[in-house]
């Protein structure tokens, strides 16, 4: 297997899938993938069986998820132009609007589909104001309950989404107390309620039984099917991005530096300022590992490993799957990782490499 290369595990992957199929079963709520979170279609045999369907946040995505996923396609966008909006519904089996402004505009249009509505609760789980959805002067979703109450009879559902890395059960509890406390009177019209994804239910840890029960009253609460979206929660853990040491150096420390980028692959670690995951992660030599561009900062952490590092060493970054494959470039023209799959028998595939004429014709 040539470096570097996203590598996805399907015996992983399908334990989440067995821990979202138990969710479904002891809440009643259905689960579609996040396509922005996650959309390689070679692994959606995978997880077909264990999910509803999709959910979207462009047309690129909902054609996607109909064509690749299949089940219920939601196609949801913060603003759908005139030329995106009648082949979204074409494809869709709802349609959720960000704004009133936008319902008036095209709702009409999806009169033959489900019509959501987003609704920001101005509440949320999220530690980093970048991706708040409830942040001051936030576009993401309508917040005033008498503007939303004009236009009940216009729409049949709702999607919240104010969970992001959310793996405290209480404080997504509590969050949902408050959202039903101030718009309970409007969620007892919805047919089906989104509470969108960002909740880490796949972690070993979390009280997976509590969160059914609350999910389960919730929808009895307000007579709602209730969905959850997961991205992250569906993936973590299955998937490493392979990495090959080029050259080791000196500079005060010591550093190695691999043939991938942190900009160009594992890009949100740049944004959020996090270090890469390795395991084990131990032993007596300590290497900052860093990226192949030109760009100075691009260092993916300071590992340590249990013996000096050298050219042509493997190093699997763990936790590869999210916000990785979908956000990947061609920054500096850096080599774009392949994406491989490891089967069931260990035995690992390699089911799209990119060259030089994929780089070549992503220009003009």
């Amino acid at each position: 297997m040539m470096t570097p290369c996203y590598l996805i595990d399907r015996a992983k992957l399908l334990r989440n899938m067995e821990r979202i199929a138990y969710l479904r079963r002891q809440s009643g709520a259905k689960a579609l993938l996040a396509l922005k979170c996650f959309a390689a279609w070679s692994v959606f045999g995978d997880m077909r069986p264990h999910m509803d369907g999709t959910t979207s946040s462009s047309l690129n995505e909902v054609r996607l998820g109909r064509t690749r996923f299949g089940g219920e396609t939601h196609a949801y966008s913060v603003a759908w132009a005139d030329h995106e909006i009648d082949e979204a519904i074409g494809h869709a089996d709802k349609i959720i609007f960000n704004s009133i402004g936008q319902l008036d505009r095209f709702g009409a249009r999806a009169g033959g589909i489900g019509r959501g509505l987003r609704l920001n609760p101005g509440v949320s789980s999220s530690h980093f104001d970048l991706a708040d959805p409830a942040r001051p002067f936030s576009r993401l979703g309508e917040s005033d309950p008498v503007r939303i109450e004009s236009v009940l009879d216009r729409i049949d559902g709702f999607m919240i989404h104010n969970n992001c890395e959310n793996g405290d059960f209480g404080l997504f509890s509590g969050m949902l107390d408050r959202i039903e406390a101030r718009y309970g009177a409007l969620l007892r019209y919805a047919d089906w309620i989104s509470l969108g994804g960002g909740i880490h239910f796949t972690a070993e840890d979390y009280p997976i039984d509590a969160l059914c029960e609350r999910l389960r009253v919730f929808s009895e609460r307000f007579g709602a099917q209730v969905y959850l979206e997961p991205g992250e929660a569906a993936i973590t853990g299955c998937t490493t991005l392979e990495v090959t040491v080029l050259d080791t150096l000196f500079n005060g420390r010591d550093l190695a530096v691999v043939d991938s980028s942190v900009e160009a692959h594992m890009l949100d670690l740049l944004i959020y300022r996090e270090e890469a995951k390795l395991e084990p992660n131990a032993g007596p030599y300590e290497y900052m590992v860093c990226g192949k561009s030109c760009l100075a900062g691009d260092i993916f952490g300071s590992f340590r490993f249990d013996r000096p590092l050298k050219v042509g060493d493997r190093i699997s970054i763990r936790d590869a799957g999210g916000y990785t494959m979908v956000k990947k470039n061609w920054f500096n023209g850096v080599a774009m990782p392949a994406i491989a799959i490891r089967d069931l028998d260990g035995s690992v595939r390699t089911v799209r490499a990119f060259g030089y004429a994929d780089y070549e014709s992503s220009l003009s």
